[in-house]
């Protein structure tokens, strides 16, 4: 894998819409908006050969009590919807959220 980027900043709600646009309307849209703004995120664009499956891999399954041991959620998830990490699940999905984190003057404070 190559680190292709790396950002830490404070996502405003507008943001966050954009992001979970696909959630709209789901009875924890509004939380996971609340929550993906409530603090600082670390915007990361890793590159390589099955960038996305080694990626998700390393992640483990959204539910961190269900995460096998040695995956990130599996080692320190706690809440299945309050993830404290999230990855692109396709090659289509990771560039268009790409262009979302790392816009040129996109709404966001660093």
């Amino acid at each position: 894998m190559r680190l292709a980027g790396l950002k830490l900043l404070q996502a405003e709600r507008a943001l966050a819409e954009k992001h979970y646009a696909v959630h709209k309307g789901k009875p924890f849209y509004d939380s996971l908006l609340n929550f993906l703004t409530s603090g600082p995120t670390v915007a990361v664009v890793l590159e390589g050969r099955e960038a996305v499956a080694v990626v998700r891999g390393m992640m483990g399954t959204t539910d961190g009590a269900k995460s096998l041991p040695g995956t990130i959620r599996g080692d320190f998830g706690i809440s299945i919807q309050n993830n404290l990490i999230h990855g692109s699940d396709s090659v289509s999905n990771a560039e268009m959220e790409i262009g979302l984190w790392f816009q040129t003057g996109r709404a966001g404070r660093v």
